[in-house]
């Protein structure tokens, strides 16, 4: 299993890379170093007799400490630039978390939804579909009253024909009651 920790910071979290230029420019800086640090080593294994050969050296060792404190102050400087650099990277971070964070317009929530939901950017055909929903939803809501309507018309209807022949019954019913069996039956008083 290769794991790449290019460009990751600590804990692998990615670099900036301003970050990156900064760790690049040590690198180049702490190489340059090294070589006149090694060429001053070199200067005082050497073994020189004469006025002339150990005046060269002590230029030649001036001429590295020189080229040393160069590439500090190069160094120094990309410094301030990589300091500006990363502060401005810094604040095109902010600004797009600022961005992200403000107040939206519900038009704005809609699509941002509409995107969160399918998982795939506003093609607009999604979108015609979400503008046209509200008025397909008014249009069902006016159809189901309307059909609620004529329901509850046609439940009332079958209400009074109902009732009008449950009174029709229950007076043919106390007709028959009345008439008839008095006719027939003759009454009995049990009372003692």
């Amino acid at each position: 299993m290769n794991v790449n920790m290019k460009n990751t910071g600590f804990l692998g979290n990615p670099m900036l890379k301003s970050t990156q230029d900064r760790l690049k420019r040590m690198a180049q800086r702490d190489q340059k170093i090294a070589v006149f640090e090694q060429q001053k080593e070199n200067l005082k294994s050497m073994k020189t007799d004469s006025l002339e050969n150990i005046s060269r050296k002590l230029d030649m060792l001036q001429g590295y400490n020189d080229e040393i404190a160069i590439a500090k102050t190069e160094f120094n400087n990309g410094q301030i630039y990589h300091m500006l650099d990363e502060a401005r990277e810094l604040g095109e971070k902010m600004a797009k978390a600022a961005e992200k964070n403000a107040a939206k317009t519900p038009e704005e929530r809609r699509e941002e939804l509409i995107e969160e939901i399918t998982g795939v950017e506003n093609d607009g055909l999604l979108s015609e579909i979400m503008d046209e929903l509200p008025d397909i939803e008014e249009e069902m809501t006016e159809e189901s009253l309307d059909a609620l309507e004529d329901v509850s018309e046609e439940r009332l209807q079958v209400q009074e024909e109902n009732q009008a022949l449950y009174q029709e019954s229950t007076k043919t019913d106390e007709d028959i009651t009345t008439e008839n069996f008095s006719d027939k039956y003759t009454r009995i008083d049990y009372r003692i």
